[in-house]
């Protein structure tokens, strides 16, 4: 698993978990259209920024942060989930799945974004 490094070129940050991988996640919702901006360092961390278009309210934005991510790492839904920062900008994913599979598909999913 990579680490996240403080460089012009900031590597996601996974962290190994029981029964998969933990991402550190900067959300805003309201946003013009629903996207991932990359990866930024934060607080010393490296986190993925994710704009979202649905609202900080009843669980939307946590919700189409979900949608999302299953999307653009062809994973189910039901394989993420918040652990933290529910009302929090700030969030913790954890992706079910085996760590090892996990790290190499989001490592490529990364390379593929930092070429956009």
């Amino acid at each position: 698993m990579n680490m996240a490094a403080a460089s012009s070129d900031p590597r996601l940050a996974l962290i190994a978990d029981k029964g998969g991988v933990r991402v550190a996640v900067r959300l805003t919702p309201k946003a013009f259209k629903n996207a991932v901006g990359g990866v930024i360092i934060e607080d010393g961390g490296a986190r993925l920024k994710v704009f979202v278009t649905a609202p900080p309210e009843d669980g939307k934005a946590n919700r189409a942060l979900i949608k999302l991510l299953a999307k653009e790492w062809k994973l189910p839904k039901s394989d993420i989930t918040i652990t933290r920062g529910l009302t929090n900008a700030r969030k913790t994913v954890l992706v079910a799945g085996n760590r090892q599979d996990l790290s190499g598909r989001l490592d490529a999913w990364q390379a593929k974004l930092e070429q956009k």
